[in-house]
């Protein structure tokens, strides 16, 4: 028959449950290394540190990058054959930003246009937000992207070199602030 479990609190410790302050059983009492009796010994039930509570399950990487998609451009993916990608923001004013919040937004009729050493979406429909009343927004005016200049001479500047269209494929919040996916297509 095994003796009784030795515990030795290390740091801030409590007893578990209320199993804790019950009254041992008789199989449990070891009488041969105490020189009391065993019905005025309590053994306790093994500590745990306070620390150590229950966890939450770590998140997804998509949930992680707090992103929550507004719409996407399905006819693009139809009418062109995407080369490749870059994510880029957009120059909003206030009221443009809360009717996006609403999901009120089309993508079919834009497309990207290099101006200068600019990007810019035109083409883009976003409605008005009703609440702005005189602070509103003209609904397809044509919007700045927000690309470093390396990636608007490489992305944009191959557009132009090869005949190729700058598309729209999806619009989305990443932590708060509206991105665009600008794809690099050609028609089939």
């Amino acid at each position: 028959m095994p003796g009784p479990r030795k515990i030795e609190p290390v740091g801030r410790y409590h007893p578990v449950g209320a199993a804790s302050r019950a009254a041992p059983d008789s199989s449990e009492v070891d009488d041969s290394s105490s020189p009391q009796s065993g019905s005025a010994r309590r053994t306790y039930e093994r500590l745990r540190p306070i620390s150590a509570k229950k966890q939450k399950p770590k998140a997804e990487p998509a949930a992680r990058d707090n992103e929550r998609l507004i719409t996407t451009n399905r006819k693009a993916r139809h009418e062109y054959e995407v080369l490749d990608t870059l994510e880029c923001g957009l120059m909003l004013t206030g009221s443009e930003v809360k009717s996006l919040r609403t999901g009120r937004i089309s993508l079919d009729e834009a497309y990207g246009r290099v101006k200068g050493a600019e990007v810019w979406l035109i083409g883009c429909d976003i409605p008005e937000y009703v609440q702005a009343n005189r602070f509103n927004h003209e609904p397809k005016r044509p919007r700045k992207l927000l690309l470093h200049r390396r990636e608007i001479n490489k992305f944009a500047n191959r557009a132009f070199e090869q005949g190729l269209t700058l598309v729209p494929l999806k619009m989305y919040f990443k932590e708060g602030r509206a991105k665009l996916l600008l794809g690099l297509c050609r028609g089939r």
